[in-house]
């Protein structure tokens, strides 16, 4: 007989915020797991929705944007992304982040990737789209980016 593994297991029975900020809220909850032992559990809920583009001309070429990420401490090349508001739709957002961050606008737009990001700890969801038919002009960074932008063979997108 197969199990309902869809079924929650877990029993909450206590829930709290210990912290939040502009853009994440944490959430501390006393549960029973699956096995019915006591433990915690935390949860960071996101206050925007993970936004990336995969932008791609005629000639099968795409653009990656490096820039220092400071959560990493590390310097990071990666597809043209940020964070979209809730009340925003996401497309809007995708159009947004990849003329700030690159210069380009496009015509043709497609979803190719919905996904929950570390969904063990948290519920930030990502949307990954397509974008052809492209125009090019010059970037418009937010003042907390020093972007450096690249374009590279689709086939080298790693």
């Amino acid at each position: 007989m197969e199990k309902d593994l869809e079924k929650n297991p877990w029993v909450t029975l206590k829930e709290e915020t210990v912290y939040e900020s502009a853009w994440i809220r944490v959430d501390k909850h006393d549960v029973l797991n699956p096995a019915g032992n006591p433990g915690e559990y935390s949860v960071i809920h996101f206050k925007n929705i993970a936004i990336g583009i995969i932008a791609l001309d005629d000639d099968l070429n795409t653009w990656i944007v490096g820039q220092y990420r400071y959560a990493l401490k590390a310097y990071s090349w990666e597809i043209p992304e940020g964070g979209g508001k809730l009340d925003v739709a996401p497309l809007e957002s995708a159009k947004r982040e990849l003329l700030e961050e690159t210069g380009i606008i496009a015509q043709d737009w497609s979803v190719i990737q919905q996904m929950h990001l570390s969904n063990s700890v948290s519920d930030e969801q990502a949307i990954i789209y397509l974008a052809k038919g492209l125009t090019f002009g010059a970037p418009d960074p937010e003042e907390t980016e020093e972007l450096n932008v690249r374009k590279l063979p689709f086939e080298e997108l790693y």
